[in-house]
């Protein structure tokens, strides 16, 4: 079912980034992350990883506290290990999204495999699901992936951007044009499936309109080019503008 407003959630990692480049406190992505929730964000993405290279397991505790007491949802990304879901179970945040994850990878690299593990990903999913998380995997746009999804107990699917925003940086219309009919065609399929759509990965002001116009995209999840943007116009700024941008692609549709 489409819907005309997509919610904006806001990943604070790369602020932990830059605080751990030398250790200490600051900047804090909790502070991040109230600043963006006054500025627009609809919700907080936090992916705490197995060597903790940002978010550490202080910050996503007291990010989930912010998010409680304004009533925003937290947003868990986490992979599929008994470590994160005993966490994820302790800590209760209102989103998990499952995402793969390699130790030597320098982000995340393409989406989880969901067909050839589903036999572990089934009852991980089941127990956040029990326990009061939402659960949103994710994955590539095809259409094997789609249909595993729907045979868990996962709400939500991820489609992985990072092809088309590689391809949008280098120009390839051909390719951009392949990547988006694609997700279209994926978004419909999920969407029939039952299964809310989400997109992200490398979205930013120059290629963040054209996946919010997909119909059936209820919500995307924008990180490394909204802190990295802050540094030059502040957090607030390049929250509010990503809102309004997200906000005009969606008029007439």
């Amino acid at each position: 079912m489409a819907l005309n407003f997509v919610r904006l959630g806001v990943n604070v990692d790369h602020i932990a980034t830059i605080r751990n480049a030398r250790g200490g406190k600051q900047p804090d992505p909790v502070l991040g992350a109230w600043e963006a929730i006054k500025a627009g964000a609809d919700g907080i993405t936090a992916h705490l990883r197995e060597d903790r290279r940002h978010i550490n397991d202080d910050d996503l505790n007291r990010l989930q506290l912010l998010c409680s007491s304004e009533n925003i949802p937290l947003n868990m990304e986490m992979a599929a290990t008994k470590e994160m879901l005993d966490i994820a179970l302790i800590l209760k945040p209102k989103s998990v999204c499952i995402v793969p994850e390699r130790r030597q990878e320098r982000t995340t690299e393409g989406g989880l495999d969901v067909l050839s593990k589903f036999n572990v990903l089934s009852p991980i999913i089941h127990e956040l699901n029990k326990n009061g998380s939402r659960v949103s995997l994710f994955i590539e746009a095809k259409d094997e992936q789609i249909t595993a999804a729907s045979h868990t107990d996962a709400k939500v699917v991820e489609f992985h951007t990072g092809s088309y925003a590689k391809a949008v940086e280098v120009g390839d219309a051909t390719l951009i044009d392949n990547i988006v009919t694609e997700f279209k065609r994926a978004a419909s399929l999920a969407d029939q499936l039952g299964l809310e759509v989400h997109f992200g990965h490398g979205l930013n002001y120059d290629n963040v309109e054209t996946i919010a116009t997909i119909p059936q995209c209820t919500e995307l999840n924008i990180g490394h080019f909204i802190i990295g943007e802050a540094i030059f116009s502040g957090l607030g700024t390049a929250v509010n503008e990503m809102r309004t941008l997200i906000d005009n692609a969606r008029v007439g549709l």
